[in-house]
């Protein structure tokens, strides 16, 4: 296969834009994850009957309960940005290259 001359390979590839919003993203998703982490042992410590975790807010077991909940619904959530934030700044790398240059595979 022969190169023509016109071809440059710097155009197959973006021009890199600051990546700051979803590295942004990343790191507020990290902290709500890290939260999460820290409210679910909070519930979790105050059910085995240690209560001065969070005070009155889970002094009773079904204040607890809840609190370990909202602790792992946090965790996920925080996990799910951070996966989706990732997700978008490896795409952004990407060949930018027309369809029908692919193999076709049958």
């Amino acid at each position: 296969m022969k190169i023509s001359d016109g071809f440059d390979a710097r155009r197959l590839r973006p021009k890199g834009q600051g990546s700051w919003r979803m590295r942004i993203i990343a790191a507020i998703s990290a902290v709500l994850a890290t939260a999460g982490v820290l409210l679910a042992m909070a519930g979790v410590a105050s059910l085995i009957g240690n209560p001065v975790a969070l005070g009155e807010l889970n002094a009773s077991p079904a204040g607890a309960v809840v609190t370990v909940i909202v602790g792992l619904l946090m965790l996920y959530v925080g996990i799910w940005f951070w996966r989706r934030s990732r997700r978008r700044r490896r795409r952004a790398g990407e060949l930018n290259m027309s369809p029908h240059l692919m193999k076709k595979h049958d």
